[in-house]
């Protein structure tokens, strides 16, 4: 089985050369790296082609269109049996490939997807980030397990695999962004193909690197929900309002703690279990205070920015009816 790892690039040269390094030590080898600049004002030429002796390599530059038809226009060039995309602040595990090639021998799959986890050498933030982005006290039960509690497992394009028999039937992504793996994947599972999870395809993702870049992608995710349900009206389910229902809570509490009235009591109390779950659960699993402490707010700033970009394209989009 050959593959075509798809890299869409835009401003980030430092991140670019951490994921193709690990690349270089890739255990299965039969693959090849497509690197798309996608109309990037800080170029990543230099970095990438030092790696083409290394990497069955090729780079692309085009004008800046978004991820998703950069992908496409990766899908275009590829030569691979099986097309995986990752974001370019991923770190890719060494037996990355061989987990994937192996399961697709045993339990052959269309599409997939596969967990992110925090690496060793993320800063404490990041690991927060991360932890809120996979714990299941947050979104993370919606995201990235077997049992997928928002419904059928979609593929997220930070880390996901497809075959070519799916990118010819599909044609590939049809939005560039907000939301467009999620529309993508929906569309995958409607044409009849098989998507699942592979446990084991695990990369590390460093996502954003401070609060205020989470909170921005975040708002942005709560607003891509809603652009999907334009497209897959059944989608919309109930455990998508919770980010939002959450938010309303926090603005609740708040109001009754201003103005000293009688439920503040029983809001406060839930707050604090809430909180306290959170950062034991986050020294559980990160064995340090520090992360545990981060982990709070980077859950707090997850469910409230998407809370708020649900709200707003909610209102704007479904109520108001504006385009």
């Amino acid at each position: 089985m050959f593959f075509s790892i798809i890299i869409p690039l835009y401003n980030r040269p430092q991140e670019i050369d951490e994921l193709l390094h690990s690349l270089t030590h890739q255990t299965y080898l039969q693959f090849e790296v497509l690197v798309i600049e996608d109309g990037s004002k800080v170029p990543a030429k230099d970095v990438v082609l030092k790696y083409q002796n290394q990497l069955d390599l090729k780079y692309y530059v085009k004008e800046n269109e978004g991820q998703g038809f950069t992908r496409n226009y990766a899908f275009a060039r590829a030569r691979g049996d099986y097309f995986i995309v990752f974001d370019s602040d991923c770190l890719i595990p060494a037996n990355y490939l061989e987990n994937v090639r192996n399961h697709l021998y045993t339990e052959p799959l269309d599409a997939y997807g596969g967990p992110d986890a925090a690496h060793g050498s993320f800063t404490p933030v990041q690991k927060a980030i991360s932890y809120a982005m996979t714990s299941p006290f947050t979104t993370g039960g919606i995201r990235g397990s077997k049992r997928n509690i928002g419904g059928q497992f979609h593929p997220r394009s930070f880390n996901m695999g497809i075959s070519r028999k799916v990118w010819e039937k599909t044609g590939g992504f049809i939005l560039t962004r907000l939301g467009e793996d999620i529309e993508f994947s929906i569309r995958i599972h409607s044409l009849g193909f098989k998507t699942g999870l592979i446990p084991d395809a695990i990369v590390f993702h460093k996502r954003r690197t401070s609060f205020m870049q989470f909170y921005k992608q975040l708002h942005f995710f709560g607003r891509a929900r809603i652009n999907i349900y334009k497209f897959f009206p059944s989608q919309l389910k109930l455990v998508h309002f919770f980010p939002a229902f959450f938010t309303l809570f926090l603005l609740f509490t708040l109001i009754l703690n201003i103005f000293s009235l009688p439920m503040k009591g029983l809001c406060n109390i839930l707050l604090v279990i809430y909180i306290v779950l959170l950062f034991f659960h986050s020294w559980e699993v990160n064995k340090s205070l520090k992360v545990a402490f981060l982990s709070v707010m980077a859950a707090f700033v997850q469910l409230v920015a998407y809370g708020l970009g649900f709200m707003q394209d909610f209102i704007k989009r479904i109520i108001l009816k504006h385009s």
